[in-house]
């Protein structure tokens, strides 16, 4: 049986699977830094607050201890300390350092694959994000 299709690939055809390939990578990172940046349930923990704690922990394994809690609280200063160092990590903004890039690209992407204002929302990418790209609420027919 022949082979269907054409034999090799137009120019035209590569610049477009270039151009998706590209585009598909800059949403795919915009996308996934909003996911990690999204709150999680119950009280959102600060920089200030986690280092209030660790005050607390810290003046309080100043005192003798029973063992077992002095336990507790050497672990809870570890925890405390890796979360902190998260905040700090987080707060270079990478949703806000990839947003020109999804901006120009999120458009064509979308109509491309028929993503929805109303998907784009509900995954998180804020509405000012979407406005500036060219996306309506409106769909287009």
């Amino acid at each position: 049986m022949a082979k269907r299709g054409p034999k090799s690939l137009s120019p035209e055809h590569k610049a477009a699977m270039a151009e998706g390939r590209t585009e598909g990578r800059i949403i795919k990172g915009y996308l996934e830094a909003i996911r990690r940046t999204k709150p999680t349930v119950g009280r959102p923990k600060t920089a200030d607050s986690v280092n209030n704690r660790l005050d607390k922990v810290n003046h309080l394994l100043e005192a003798k201890l029973d063992p077992l809690k002095r336990l507790g609280l050497l672990q809870e200063r570890i925890e405390l300390a890796g979360e902190l160092k998260k905040i700090e990590e987080n707060s270079t903004d990478l949703v806000a350092e990839l947003q020109p890039e999804f901006i120009a690209v999120a458009k064509s992407y979308g109509q491309r694959k028929g993503i929805s204002y109303a998907a784009w929302r509900e995954f998180g990418v804020p509405a000012a994000v979407l406005k500036a790209a060219g996306i309506s609420r409106v769909a287009s027919a």
